[in-house]
């Protein structure tokens, strides 16, 4: 395959989601599936709610017995018994008469509506059972009643193959009787910082040494991204080390992910590393930061070498890596949120690649939005990333961007499923 020296951003990322798939289907614990993507449909083993039941506190009737009600003239029942939720009434409902419910109880089978508590008067007694306790209005049919299968009926499916299970879909399958959920395994990802210069957070830095944040960062975006990261010794910057850990990591893991050595100087060694173990597809992107992207397959496996600048390989991460973890995991959306924001000052663009800027988002006086770029754009830095909450777009070319400009802004703490 001829490797085309420089593709642009959307190219790129096509071609790293396009060399994975969906891995394989496990079945996960009802409170593991969320945020996960179901793998197949689920359907609840019963209605839901089995039962019609009461929707608020009150007195529960046959509509037709308050049919004439009024505030001059209110219609006058007799209270013959009470329900609590778990409870059910085997009695029947005369002509007079109504039966005290709470939230959640079961509707007696001669009644067909529920006139909450608070406008009820109460005439004769405390509201219990025993009481006469009148109506100055009407009820409809079905006033303050849930039916019976109103959410789910039984054999129905609730969630279908490819949808994000939330919080609330949780409490849904629950009441579905669906305890376990098929879902895409989490991919493994290996994380392999190189350098020789490199030494664990652990240990104070002696001279020339710095200490390994590239593979916590990394492992962290890994993790955001709903994979299981596992962070790999440091490799020394040598041919041999590279190759000899890429290959290893290339039979043991879903995805491997290194940082460092992406360019072209003497000690960069991924690209020669994936050219001899597999097949290499892609060297550089139209970005900035983040040109250098080594990305090829090992043994099946992708492999992803990103610039060992911290801004530059998280920005490749987000950009370029996160959707192919997205894509093994069933996800369909892949683009976070973006919106239009107006620069708050001059940005002189002499680059003619796509710029992400690390910026912050607010909002002005008259609602719109605001973008700040920070002023530290050092793609050696995780700081201003930390300090700032979204990536304001510079478009291609080097036409500069006047304030007051409005450019996209990305928000990549924001799940992918929100539209905005």
């Amino acid at each position: 395959m001829v490797v085309r020296e420089m593709i642009s951003l959307e190219e790129a990322r096509a071609l790293v989601c396009g060399a994975v798939a969906p891995i394989e289907v496990e079945r996960v614990g009802l409170l593991d599936a969320v945020g996960r993507v179901a793998a197949a449909d689920l359907a609840s083993d019963i209605d839901v709610a089995p039962f019609a039941h009461s929707a608020m506190d009150g007195f529960a009737l046959r509509a037709a017995e308050i049919a004439a009600a009024t505030g001059d003239d209110p219609v006058r029942l007799r209270v013959i018994g009470e329900i609590g939720a778990g409870d059910v009434f085997e009695g029947a409902i005369g002509e007079g008469e109504c039966v005290r419910i709470m939230t959640g109880a079961c509707l007696p089978a001669d009644a067909d509506a529920v006139v909450k508590y608070e406008i009820v008067g109460v005439e004769e007694g405390d509201g219990k059972t025993g009481s006469l306790v009148s109506f100055t209005a009407p009820a409809k049919v079905g006033a303050n009643v849930r039916a019976a299968g109103e959410e789910a009926r039984a054999g129905e499916v609730v969630v279908r193959e490819g949808e994000v299970i939330g919080a609330a879909g949780v409490g849904f399958l629950a009441g579905c009787g669906v305890l376990e959920v098929p879902v895409h395994r989490r991919p493994r990802v290996a994380v392999i910082a190189t350098g020789s210069e490199l030494v664990p957070p652990s240990e104070v830095p002696g001279p020339g040494k710095i200490r390994n944040s590239n593979s916590f960062a990394m492992a962290a975006c890994a993790q955001r991204a709903g994979a299981v990261p596992h962070i790999l010794p440091i490799v020394e910057d040598t041919f041999e080390a590279l190759r000899d850990a890429v290959a290893a990591a290339a039979r043991d893991y879903d995805f491997v992910v290194t940082t460092g050595g992406a360019a072209n100087g003497d000690f960069d060694f991924i690209k020669p590393v994936v050219a001899e173990l597999g097949e290499l597809k892609m060297t550089t992107v139209n970005m900035r930061p983040g040109k250098a992207q080594t990305f090829g397959i090992v043994n099946g496996t992708p492999v992803f070498g990103l610039p060992g600048n911290p801004a530059a390989a998280y920005v490749g991460f987000e950009m370029l890596i996160r959707p192919a973890l997205r894509t093994m995991q069933g996800y369909t959306f892949m683009d976070h949120p973006t919106v239009r924001a107006r620069l708050t000052a001059d940005e002189k663009n002499r680059d003619p690649r796509r710029i992400f800027l690390r910026g912050t988002l607010t909002r002005a006086t008259d609602g719109t939005f605001e973008v700040t770029p920070s002023r530290n754009q050092s793609s050696g830095l995780f700081g201003p990333i930390q300090k700032t909450n979204c990536m304001a777009i510079m478009p291609e070319g080097t036409e500069p961007q006047p304030a007051g400009s409005m450019v996209d802004c990305i928000l990549l703490d924001v799940s992918e499923e929100v539209c905005l």
